[in-house]
């Protein structure tokens, strides 16, 4: 009996340890509105869903958009005004636009307006052109965002979760970005 028992606590335990290697959460019907640095689904509907080789050949060849998602770091409130502030310095996919607070589950109409015109930018005003959105590993700024693209009518999105974390692990370069001015 005892030998029963632990095979059967073996190939739980077994059983556990795949489906924890690529459990993934479903993929949600809506925008995710908490827990963003959290896991992220392994798909996206209505967007191809790219590894580090895929985004990095897409980026070689010029042939998208990189759309950066992630949050800035505002400047605290109650810091008194003659306190010095830096911004915390942000390192992305070159050639990316970064819009930051964009990936929020819930956006302002002002925060809308500057995603719109930030992707706008980034497409040359073509819903066609391809873009690929990132922000970090287990994101779902990112997720958010590229999901609101293929709202806005966009049909070309692509989704890299493995944003710059997994960029410059595959060891592609990185360089210096500030956000695109906000309103």
């Amino acid at each position: 009996m005892k030998a029963w028992a632990a095979l059967a606590f073996l190939l739980a335990a077994a059983a556990s340890v795949a489906a924890g290697a690529d459990d993934k959460p479903a993929e949600p019907s809506s925008y995710r509105t908490s827990e963003y640095r959290s896991p992220t689904p392994a798909t996206l509907k209505g967007a191809r869903v790219l590894t580090a080789g895929e985004a990095y050949e897409i980026w070689r060849t010029n042939a998208a958009a990189f759309v950066d998602t992630l949050p800035a770091f505002p400047r605290p409130t109650g810091l008194r005004p003659d306190v010095v502030w830096r911004d915390k310095p942000r390192s992305d996919i070159p050639g990316s636009i970064w819009l930051p607070d964009t990936g929020y589950g819930d956006l302002a109409t002002v925060m809308e307006s500057y995603f719109e015109a930030g992707l706008r930018k980034a497409s040359g005003g073509d819903k066609a052109k391809p873009l690929v959105f990132y922000c970090l590993r287990n994101c779902w700024m990112s997720w958010n965002a590229a999901k609101r693209a293929i709202a806005l009518g966009y049909r070309d999105v692509s989704w890299y979760p493995d944003g710059t974390d997994g960029w410059s692990e595959a060891g592609h370069p990185l360089e210096a970005r500030k956000p695109e001015p906000r309103p």
